[in-house]
């Protein structure tokens, strides 16, 4: 029997920012009985696992392990160096800065955002000038997201801590870096970050589940003259255990470390600027087609300067509803899910339904995201939607490149 244009065969490609597609060798490695988590093969692989994954964040400073998403690494990582009436400044650019914002306030910190807007980077100067405002030094930390996935704003993260420095102030710096690592070019302690946390789900290629949150001496410091931390969220012993179930302050998500395992020996294979280049050519095809087909249609890149857009994550607009039936197309004919708007406007607000994102993070490579621009051209001329002609040639060429 022919199959129904709703149900397409073949393997589904799931092109939204998080989570990302999961490589068979990660699958292939959770695939198996649980272990002992007292000893043998699950405890002995644990020191280099995570000396393997400060070389993803590349830092010599420390890390802790959570059983959480980025909501919960949130949280880990305000709790170890915030006490109730703190103050933290906030440079939001998208939903997830004003997120992150919000949950220190429910902590008990004051907060105070300086929004950027949603379709434009951070600028380190006002951040600077907040700062240098504070004479008393009541801030006790930025919290500044390196790649907000919701408008896929890329921010500079080390000229903000140029900023910072040239202030003076001893607030710590923060960075959310969820849906960048192993994606967008990071470097901890060269850029002077003091914490940093992100999840297994994105360029890390590992179903949800885990969360990490790095940080450094000046963080530690700033943990151990709290008065009180959570047994659970404190950093202090899963950073330092004196056996395995410390790591996770109880028991371990077993089958979610063999997959990270094989995650982390795929991307030193590759190795980390090899990772950085992938992405960054893969991110300039995907603008490079939308750059085309803006020419000549309603669809439009949410950051408009190259130069400040993530290699994640792409937000786009088109006139609502057509973002969502676009989406619906792709999705029930080719069997390619491309992600929901995020952040940008209320759900319930008929906005909702101009508002996209692409994701290209992770286990990516040229002929799937070929596939994803072309499984998008061919929903464009579905539905009647304008665009401008010569688009897959325009990433094709940018990938002959390479």
């Amino acid at each position: 029997m022919p199959q129904s244009p709703g149900h397409p065969a073949g393997r589904g490609y799931l092109a939204i920012p998080g989570p990302s597609v999961m490589p068979e060798a990660v699958l292939n490695a959770m695939h198996r009985p649980a272990p002992n988590i007292y000893a043998g093969e699950l405890p002995d692989m644990m020191p280099d696992l995570v000396a393997d994954l400060k070389r993803v964040a590349r830092t010599k400073g420390e890390v802790a392990l959570y059983i959480a998403n980025g909501h919960g690494v949130w949280e880990a990582a305000l709790a170890n160096v915030l006490a109730p009436g703190d103050r933290v400044l906030v440079p939001a650019t998208g939903h997830f800065g004003t997120g992150w914002g919000g949950m220190a306030a429910a902590l008990g910190a004051e907060v105070a955002v300086l929004d950027f807007g949603k379709s434009a980077p951070m600028d380190a100067a006002r951040v600077a000038e907040a700062l240098s405002s504070d004479k008393e030094h009541q801030i006790k930390a930025v919290l500044a997201v390196h790649v907000d996935t919701s408008t896929s704003v890329r921010n500079d993260i080390a000229a903000l801590r140029s900023a910072m420095d040239a202030t003076g102030h001893p607030a710590l710096l923060m960075a959310d870096c969820i849906a960048s690592l192993g994606c967008d070019r990071f470097e901890m302690d060269a850029w002077g970050v003091d914490v940093m946390v992100t999840g297994s789900q994105k360029g890390l290629m590992v179903p949800p589940g885990m969360g990490f949150v790095f940080f450094n001496e000046k963080a530690a410091q700033v943990r151990a003259a709290l008065p009180r931390v959570s047994s659970y969220w404190d950093w202090t012993t899963r950073a330092h255990p004196e056996d395995f179930y410390q790591y996770w302050n109880g028991t371990a998500p077993t089958q979610h470390i063999y997959g990270l395992r094989a995650a982390l020996d795929m991307i030193h294979a590759e190795g980390m600027e090899a990772v950085w280049a992938r992405h960054d050519l893969l991110a300039r095809a995907i603008w490079a087609a939308c750059e085309t087909w803006v020419s000549e249609g309603p669809l439009r890149l949410n950051i408009a300067n190259a130069a400040h857009r993530s290699r994640a994550v792409t937000a786009l607009h088109l006139d609502a509803p057509l973002a969502t039936r676009l989406r619906d197309w792709t999705e029930q004919r080719l069997g390619l899910t491309l992600g929901i708007g995020l952040g940008m406007v209320d759900r319930d607000d008929p906005a909702w339904h101009g508002h996209f994102r692409l994701g290209h993070m992770g286990h990516v490579n040229g002929h799937m995201i070929m596939g994803l621009l072309g499984g998008m051209e061919a929903g464009m001329k579905a539905l009647e939607i304008p665009h401008g002609a010569g688009a897959l040639s325009a990433a094709a060429a940018v990938i002959a490149e390479h």
